[in-house]
């Protein structure tokens, strides 16, 4: 019986062209709405690492000076000083430790046709490529003896790697960044999660994928400074090491953990770590030492803020509005059909079936809606990506809200159907082949 209901649905469309394309464009505006709304709400608060995102660990420990500061209050950097990210990798904690920070310079490319041009990319510690499961397309990480050695070795992206050196692999060329000379060691495949969990901080959660990766103990070699937020707490004194020893925090660090039950030693461990430097002068704040898994990181970052979330409100209010107009629509649609719900009653048709058949016309005006709501919501997130590059790695329509749109607009055209529909079944046979 269904597949008749859903052919006498579809040739019902057709009764009243106008009536039908006005309920069908209402509730297509609705949910193109409330899913472009959603669809970048869903990207921005998704999970980039669902698999493990609970073993990996942001540590903060509060050093700033204790003047001006109020207990429980929240701290006044969300990143490391260098003092504290060595010790921390020299932990042994976790399966995993690494330190990032931010680097900036000038390629000089081999080739004459192309000039000098700047690049921008992390500076972490070996463990950040195993960590984030980076995928490589040539060559591999930097070794453990190059972080100690703080050697001159760089893992490029594929698209750098692609506009230096074409489809050739690079692995083994050198080339000059910032004024010293790197040995290519990588090529990295294309590689960028959203949100960026690995780099909040300086760099935004929704920004272009970094360039290129060097050990952070060359940049520090080389004495370059932090390529993004940088916090300074104290006067460090003149010169880089001074700035290393400070209590300036620059560094954003992970940890990875076998299990996520593994959390309470760590958070033992960093509380011990604390109490040591206090006892060598640091940390006057006596603050408590925070940990937290990827997701709690998004959201203590913010990433998602109350704005969005407002706009996905309002979107849902709007689609609400488009479904009263829809109910009004289709009582006005099945008024005019009591004479034909009248004689199929008296033919023996019972409530039920009427109902079947009535509602299953609404789905297919829902189908019909969200047919066009996914048109409309492709073309305006195409428009919301076109504003920014920020925007258009979130204005984007997965396999996930493709289904929700079309489940979203048949689902709001049945629950718009069951006044109209339950209305078409009170139909009196009597009274309508009484007026006929």
């Amino acid at each position: 019986m269904f597949a008749y209901y859903f052919r006498l649905g579809l040739r019902n469309l057709r009764r009243n062209p106008a009536l039908t394309a006005l309920m069908v464009l209402t509730l297509a505006v609705g949910v193109a709405a409330s899913v472009s709304t959603l669809t970048i709400l869903h990207v921005m608060s998704g999970n980039p690492m669902p698999h493990k995102s609970e073993r990996l660990i942001v540590p903060l420990i509060d050093n700033a000076a204790l003047q001006g500061y109020s207990p429980g209050e929240k701290p006044d950097d969300d990143q490391l000083s260098y003092r504290d990210a060595t010790n921390l990798l020299a932990s042994k904690q976790g399966i995993r430790r690494t330190a990032i920070m931010g680097t900036g310079g000038a390629i000089e490319p081999d080739r004459k046709d192309m000039p000098s041009f700047a690049a921008t990319g992390l500076a972490p510690t070996r463990d950040f490529f195993a960590m984030f499961e980076v995928p490589f397309l040539y060559g591999q990480p930097w070794s453990e003896a190059d972080d100690r050695a703080g050697a001159d070795v760089i893992v490029l992206t594929r698209k750098l790697a692609e506009k230096l050196y074409g489809d050739a692999n690079p692995v083994g060329r050198r080339m000059r960044y910032s004024g010293f000379d790197y040995l290519i060691v990588g090529v990295i495949d294309r590689w960028n999660p959203v949100p960026r969990a690995h780099r909040i901080i300086g760099k935004g959660a929704f920004d272009d994928e970094d360039e290129l990766f060097l050990p952070m103990a060359s940049a520090t070699r080389h004495e370059w400074m932090n390529n993004g937020s940088t916090t300074c707490f104290d006067d460090r004194g003149p010169g880089y090491q001074a700035f290393l020893d400070s209590e300036c925090t620059w560094i954003q660090f992970w940890f990875e953990l076998d299990s996520a039950a593994d959390r309470s030693a760590l958070q033992d461990w960093l509380n011990g770590y604390a109490a040591e430097q206090r006892k060598l002068g640091r940390l006057p704040r006596n603050a408590p030492n925070k940990l937290y898994d990827m997701m709690q990181w998004l959201e203590y970052q913010k990433v998602v803020g109350n704005d969005n979330k407002l706009s996905a409100w309002l979107a849902f209010g709007f689609l609400i509005l488009c479904l009263v107009n829809t109910i009004g629509l289709l009582l006005a649609k099945f008024s005019v059909r009591a004479a034909e719900v009248g004689v199929r009653r008296a033919l023996g048709a019972s409530r039920r079936e009427i109902f079947h058949q009535f509602l299953t016309e609404t789905a297919v005006i829902g189908l019909a809606g969200g047919v066009l709501g996914l048109l409309l919501a492709c073309g305006a997130l195409a428009l919301i990506s076109m504003q920014s590059k920020e925007l258009s790695l979130v204005a984007r329509m997965d396999w996930i809200m493709l289904i929700v749109t079309f489940l979203m607009a048949v689902a709001a055209a049945m629950l718009a159907g069951l006044l109209p529909t339950w209305r078409a079944c009170q139909v009196t046979p009597a009274l309508q082949l009484k007026s006929q």
